[in-house]
């Protein structure tokens, strides 16, 4: 049983060049730059007509889907150059006052828990952090950082072996990109 040719192909749109050359995908605005590393064995990649086109001369299950995967990421790369992606966290602490803090490109969380020693997370390139109280602004053109520095926070200040119900200090995602409004 032979395979088909899987072909799919994604719109570039207007006033987003993009060009790829070693495996990364480079899609700029203005002054944005987002690059993207993409490689997927048995695919080939070509970017004409301001369309990205993947072409698979198989077809199989495994590459229909990591072929998949790249698209949705390209679309966040494009939305993400219109608009930027925000993430809103708040610190909470009920047993101890926390202060934090940006110091390059690190947020330093002093007094967790009573903790003498300051716990620290990353923040990623590219990426604006803002800390107004308890609230936590991330900001940044490229979701998976963003993201990742929301992920960070959160777990720089994850409470192991203690009750959850009584021990609710920490840093907590409130909310995210595409989250739905209430109210």
């Amino acid at each position: 049983m032979t395979k088909k040719a899987f072909l799919e192909s994604l719109d570039i749109p207007e006033g987003i060049p993009c060009s790829y050359e070693d495996f990364i995908i480079v899609c700029k605005k203005d002054s944005l730059e987002i690059k993207k590393e993409v490689k997927i064995p048995n695919v080939t990649l070509k970017i004409a007509d301001n369309k990205i086109t993947f072409e698979s001369k198989k077809g199989s299950k495994n590459e229909i889907k990591k072929i998949k995967t790249v698209i949705a990421h390209l679309k966040n790369i494009f939305s993400g150059l219109n608009e930027p992606f925000v993430y809103r966290l708040e610190s909470a602490n009920v047993h101890f006052p926390m202060t934090l803090k940006v110091e390059g490109s690190k947020l330093v969380i002093n007094n967790f828990l009573g903790e003498k020693v300051p716990r620290t997370a990353e923040i990623l390139p590219n990426v604006n952090v803002e800390i107004k109280g308890q609230e936590i602004t991330i900001t940044g053109y490229n979701k998976e950082s963003a993201g990742q520095t929301a992920a960070n926070f959160e777990n720089a200040t994850k409470v192991v072996n203690k009750d959850r119900r009584i021990f609710q200090d920490g840093i907590y995602i409130t909310e995210k990109p595409g989250d739905k409004k209430h109210g």
